[in-house]
């Protein structure tokens, strides 16, 4: 299919996991790719890949994403979909009894600040175009609770969550659309490292998930690029869960 063809569409976080395979099925789809990363190598690899664009930002710096996004627009002169996806998930970001601060703000500002930068700097392009999808990653998490706590992280996904919503109510009547992503357990690098040093830890998860297994990112990609196209025209300020299951289980299949 190509339902994003020619449309301009910026992805943070694109060098690895959910960003690289939505970059990839992006591309797939016919859309001009522009990934953006801290990781230089990596980044411009994936932009090579897809035919796209590398930019080196930081997402939680106000000045950097002011002029990533004013960069993408004159290149372009457009920028029609917006994947905030960047986020980290740092081992020091634990039970709230001890987790330090440090780590408490560090996570907010890259999993939340970044997203509130991000949209607030793309959505000016897309108000002059008159429509515009805006995807932000949040999480199952941030409908659920864990005692396998990660305290930072998930109220950081709640408030992902809820700036989705209001976001997708105060713009849905100029034509764009903001959509909470909320993938389940995904089996990306950072998953399997956390995972692959406490299989006790990864199969504590993997109880709760009514499919048995993570998701593969392509899984999570093929859900942004419905998001992104026009086959999710009535979609706005909805929790888009993508999780196997998990949200709506009590007990689980044997």
């Amino acid at each position: 299919m190509q339902r994003l063809q020619d449309r301009v569409a910026v992805i943070t976080g694109g060098a690895s996991g959910i960003g690289l395979a939505t970059a990839r099925r992006f591309a797939e789809e016919g859309a001009k790719v522009v990934v953006v990363d801290l990781d230089e190598t990596a980044g411009k690899a994936a932009a090579e890949e897809v035919g796209g664009d590398f930019h080196r930002a930081d997402v939680a710096d106000e000045d950097q994403v002011r002029e990533l996004y004013a960069a993408v627009h004159a290149q372009h002169g457009r920028i029609d979909i917006a994947f905030n996806n960047a986020g980290i998930s740092p081992p020091e970001d634990d039970s709230i009894l001890t987790t330090g601060i440090e780590a408490w703000q560090r996570v907010q500002q890259i999993n939340l600040t970044s997203v509130y930068l991000c949209c607030k700097y793309v959505l000016p392009y897309m108000r002059q175009a008159g429509k515009g999808s805006i995807i932000n990653t949040a999480s199952f998490v941030a409908v659920m609770g864990a005692a396998t706590s990660q305290i930072s992280y998930t109220a950081s996904k709640g408030g992902v969550l809820a700036m989705s919503r209001e976001l997708g109510v105060q713009f849905a009547r100029e034509g764009i659309r903001v959509n909470a992503l909320c993938p389940g357990p995904v089996n990306t690098p950072l998953l399997r490292e956390l995972f692959a040093k406490d299989p006790e830890r990864a199969a504590r998860r993997l109880v709760h998930v009514p499919m048995g297994r993570f998701a593969e990112a392509t899984e999570i990609a093929g859900a942004v690029a419905f998001l992104a196209s026009d086959d999710s025209s009535f979609i706005t300020a909805s929790q888009f869960l993508v999780d196997g299951g998990i949200a709506g289980a009590y007990v689980t299949p044997l």
